[in-house]
């Protein structure tokens, strides 16, 4: 054993061994926390995909029923500080049984719910084969329809805050799948992507019954975004995406499956559709 005592305590950041960094000079310090100021508001969004081990089923009903009755109460527990949604999925995907929408301006609360529904008896029969990790954010591209909201509302800062929080329509269905852009379309001038815009936005406006929220993963996980669109008819959905596809932009999406179709239930009746 060495007689060279570790230490036992070194700040994060920071190596006895090593030169601290430069410091920042004050202007590039006050920028920061300026826009660290504007990130408070601004949210992490989690679609967690859950898939029940079909062996579970073959369980006592009255543990099954227990399982249950102590997920759905740590849900409406931890729902307190934390958004959650709860979408069926039994009958519309194979790999998957329920998802669950999660917002939060702490990233902190999201993982202590997903910490905390692993320790559940349920917990230990779920796997998770999709998950999707990403942020609210203003979009770079302007919206002409944008001047509408505002008039209505009040001023550009409503607006801000309808774009960086979650706030769902309460829809009967909800369909989510990850998206990103190939480098193509990076390399286009702004001008060229913002007139591409305009047309994928004019068409979108055209189904104003389908309501569409934008998250943004740029490094926090695969994909670049998150899209979620919730409608009462799946048809109107479906032929909205249809629409989309013949525009201009649509030739530099890289990828946007897997695809979820999710039916807005309770989480109890959520979990009574696992059996």
């Amino acid at each position: 054993m060495s007689d060279t005592a570790a230490p036992t305590n070194v700040p994060r950041g920071l190596r006895p061994t090593l030169p601290k960094r430069p410091e920042m000079d004050e202007d590039a310090w006050t920028r920061i926390q300026r826009e660290q100021e504007k990130m408070k508001g601004r949210e992490f969004v989690r679609f967690t995909v859950l898939k029940l081990d079909p062996a579970w089923r073959r369980l006592p009903h009255a543990e099954r029923q227990k399982h249950k009755d102590e997920f759905e109460a740590l849900v409406g527990e931890l729902g307190r500080s934390v958004m959650i949604y709860a979408y069926s999925l039994v009958g519309t995907r194979g790999d998957a049984d329920f998802l669950l929408w999660q917002a939060s301006r702490s990233l902190e609360h999201l993982h202590a719910l997903a910490a905390a529904l692993n320790g559940t008896a349920l917990g230990g029969w779920l796997s998770l084969p999709h998950s999707y990790f990403a942020m609210t954010k203003r979009s770079i591209y302007v919206n002409l329809y944008e001047e509408e909201y505002i008039s209505k509302y009040g001023g550009d800062e409503p607006l801000d805050r309808a774009r960086i929080a979650i706030n769902p329509q309460g829809s009967k269905y909800l369909f989510v799948y990850p998206m990103a852009k190939t480098r193509a379309w990076y390399e286009l001038p702004h001008e060229d992507r913002q007139r591409m815009m305009d047309e994928h936005i004019r068409v979108g406006h055209e189904w104003p019954d389908v309501k569409l929220n934008t998250s943004y993963s740029y490094g926090l996980d695969d994909q670049e975004f998150v899209v979620a669109f919730e409608s009462d008819h799946p048809g109107r959905f479906l032929d909205l995406l249809m629409a989309l596809r013949v525009t201009e932009a649509s030739a530099f999406t890289l990828f946007d499956t897997p695809a979820f179709t999710g039916l807005a239930v309770s989480m109890r009746d959520a979990l009574d559709a696992l059996g």
